[in-house]
């Protein structure tokens, strides 16, 4: 694992980390944190010089403290090497994922297993490291961020439902491990989002996707970074949700 420095933070605002930050709902979360007064520590696996132009980004922009770390989220040694140096966290988002658009007959087990690995395992050894942080303080906020084929399923997207599927699940069961002591677990489901990962449709799919939407559009990062924002500063008591942003696709 590479960083740009000792990311250690200690300013006295709120902390949060978000993986996959480097583009897309991963980075318009951050820079809503940003926005809000939250230092930060971003993470991403492919995309480094994307991460870094983001970190100088927000740190000139919004006068926040913010450390670019290079983290595979499916790597539990790289999780581990990323968390022995954060000594507090209020804030998790769980955001990297990829995706796998074709027949699951033809799919491979390495292929499988990356998309589970990155998807389902990923915020399971980031969860499990970020809890005891936030026991320190009996509070905190972890948000999934996972998608409506979590709900339903789609043809050509198995591994990515069942990853998203139990993410879902995952999300719920740990709300109700983790309300007595203050962490509030929640996930936001996500519709059609104009991100690099619809790259693999064509304009015309998404043209016919976009007439199946009744808001008409598809939908943006800012758009479910808003929400994350607001389900993060919900209460507490606000926990084990799965609230959907799809324009009443679903």
């Amino acid at each position: 694992m590479e960083q740009t420095q000792n990311y250690q933070i200690d300013s006295g605002r709120p902390l949060a980390l978000v993986t996959g930050a480097s583009r897309g709902i991963g980075a318009a979360i951050a820079e809503a944190l940003a926005e809000g007064g939250y230092d930060l520590i971003i993470t991403c696996d492919g995309s480094m010089p994307d991460l870094l132009a983001l970190q100088v980004r927000l740190e000139n922009k919004y006068r926040i403290l913010c450390r670019a770390v290079h983290c595979d989220v499916s790597n539990p040694e790289e999780v581990q090497d990323l968390y022995e140096e954060i000594g507090r966290l209020d804030v998790l988002v769980n955001n990297a994922g990829i995706s796998y658009v074709g027949l699951l007959s033809e799919m491979r087990t390495e292929e499988w297993n990356r998309v589970l690995g990155v998807n389902l395992t990923g915020p399971f050894y980031m969860s499990r490291l970020a809890i005891p942080l936030m026991l320190q303080n009996h509070a905190g906020r972890i948000l999934n961020i996972s998608s409506v084929w979590g709900n339903v399923g789609a043809s050509m997207e198995v591994a990515y439902s069942a990853s998203k599927g139990g993410l879902n699940a995952f999300t719920r069961a740990l709300a109700k491990e983790l309300a007595p002591s203050g962490i509030a677990v929640n996930a936001i489901a996500c519709g059609v989002i104009d991100t690099r990962m619809n790259a693999c449709f064509t304009q015309e799919e998404l043209d016919d996707l976009k007439e199946e939407i009744p808001a008409d559009r598809i939908g943006t990062p800012e758009e479910v970074a808003a929400l994350a924002v607001k389900l993060l500063e919900s209460p507490a008591y606000m926990t084990g949700q799965i609230i959907t942003i799809d324009g009443g696709w679903t």
